[in-house]
């Protein structure tokens, strides 16, 4: 329930600074603006403010931390921990500042904070070019960004962190500043993978690289009794695989979508994604041995355009679902590892929900560990149990089966987590996903923001 004590008259001196609508509780568009992608969140905030540039978010910044209320910021709001919005206070949507620039000579794009994948992929793909981001199409490039930024491209041209060349950003005092290398590089170094914890980015520079139009990709689905032996090709597999194949492989029950074959639905399988960018005929022989392992149900790796493979999660990680996931780092894929997966995803207890593994190493790896505020340059792969659900009455059932499969693969992973997947129950867990570069984000978080006005995040909290 909305509580804040906000005066009329000081409501709309705010309203009045902004040239983008400032949204209270029963206006038109407050609950559209309110909802994010998971659906357990549900706040409600005193006021939201549709920011159209800088200057609206330089005065929602000072608003805020001026009235002490707290402060969320919405991207693409696709955070699973549901940090975008905040109850009994000011949210930030920056979802009208959505433009991308595209210098196709440079290989830069200049991209709104409001921006989501599809946004960026569209205007990048008019000239061959897209950088390292998300496997969802709305997905939010900020929050995405911000936390490392995994992606299909990230084996062969790193995360999307290390593809971003410069960031504007507006401080906690409300000053708008410029970080890259060369300008507030302590700054720009905690942008690289401490999320929203220094500030509210407004946009960001890009590297990009040559992509497409077409990539070879799609699915090789599996029954879930082979999935021992795939499991363990897979592991070979990538191991070696050159930089320019990515593969992510997933149980799931097959949901009741047009583009599996009906008699599937419902079923639990294994699903193996390939992923090649680069020449078509090369990217054939180099994904072919993901194809021919075992005897898949079916096989629709063919090329495609790039958009298109960036759109093709989308309804598995559709919103409106309840989404509460839990996370864990490997540095490899045992034998047990694998026997630990089988047992606990079989049967996959609900439509949509996936448990995944996404490969890393390749271009990641090769960055230093203390180049970046993202710390797990050394991690092998990243794996999340994900269940999505409709029916509150299935919270704890599922909850729970998320937790105690998490737990039954700590053994086998490291003690680090991808911070941009840790549920909201899981501030304990912030260390962890900052490693040995968390003492260096306090350093910079004392500075750039010492009251924590920004603390809607998976937060580093100032010593000041």
């Amino acid at each position: 329930m909305v509580t804040a004590n906000l005066e009329e008259t000081t409501v709309e001196s705010f309203s009045d600074q902004l040239h983008g609508d400032v949204l209270r509780p029963g206006d038109v568009g407050y609950d559209d603006a309110r909802t994010v992608w998971n659906a357990m969140i549900d706040k409600e905030p005193a006021l939201i403010a549709r920011c159209t540039g800088s200057a609206d978010v330089i005065a929602a910044a000072n608003f805020a931390r001026d009235l002490d209320l707290p402060l969320a910021v919405k991207g693409g709001g696709h955070n699973v921990a549901g940090d975008a919005v905040c109850d009994n206070g000011l949210v930030i949507d920056l979802s009208p500042m959505n433009a991308v620039r595209v210098d196709p000579e440079a290989q830069i794009a200049r991209v709104q904070a409001g921006a989501t994948m599809a946004d960026l992929d569209h205007e990048t793909q008019a000239f061959g070019l897209a950088t390292t981001g998300g496997i969802v199409s709305t997905t939010g490039v900020a929050g995405l960004t911000l936390g490392g930024g995994l992606g299909r491209l990230d084996r062969k041209f790193g995360l999307a962190i290390d593809n971003l060349l410069s960031a504007d950003v507006v401080t906690a005092e409300g000053d708008l500043v410029h970080a890259s290398e060369s300008e507030n590089p302590d700054l720009f170094w905690g942008l690289r993978g401490g999320g929203g914890n220094f500030g509210v980015v407004t946009s960001f520079e890009f590297r990009l690289h040559e992509v497409g139009p077409d990539v070879l990709t799609g699915r090789v689905i599996h029954p879930v009794e082979a999935a021992p032996d795939v499991l363990r090709f897979y592991r070979d597999f990538m191991t070696d695989a050159p930089d320019a194949v990515q593969c992510y492989a997933a149980f799931t029950q097959v949901p009741p979508l047009p583009e599996f074959p009906e008699p599937l639905h419902g079923q639990t399988v294994l699903v193996l994604v390939p992923f090649y960018v680069g020449d078509i005929e090369s990217g054939r022989a180099a994904l072919q041995p993901l194809r021919e392992v075992g005897d898949p149900i079916a096989d629709t790796v063919q090329p495609q355009p790039y958009t298109v493979s960036q759109r093709s999660s989308d309804d598995i990680y559709q919103e409106g679902h309840r989404n509460y996931w839990k996370s864990h780092n490997l540095e490899g894929l045992s034998d047990e590892a694998i026997e630990t997966m089988v047992e606990h995803a079989t049967p996959i207890p609900s439509p949509f929900t996936t448990v995944f593994l996404e490969w890393m190493e390749g271009a990641i790896s090769r960055v230093d560990a203390d180049a970046t505020a993202f710390p797990h340059r050394d991690a092998a792969l990243s794996f999340t149990v994900a269940p999505k659900w409709t029916d509150s009455e299935r919270d704890d059932e599922l909850i729970g089966w998320a937790q105690s499969f998490h737990e039954a693969m700590a053994p086998h992973a490291t003690d680090s987590v991808y911070a941009n997947y840790l549920s909201r129950d899981e501030s304990e867990r912030v260390r962890a996903a900052y490693g040995e570069n968390y003492d260096r984000l306090i350093e910079v978080k004392n500075k750039w923001d010492p009251e924590n006005v920004f603390r809607m995040n998976q937060n580093i909290e100032p010593t000041g």
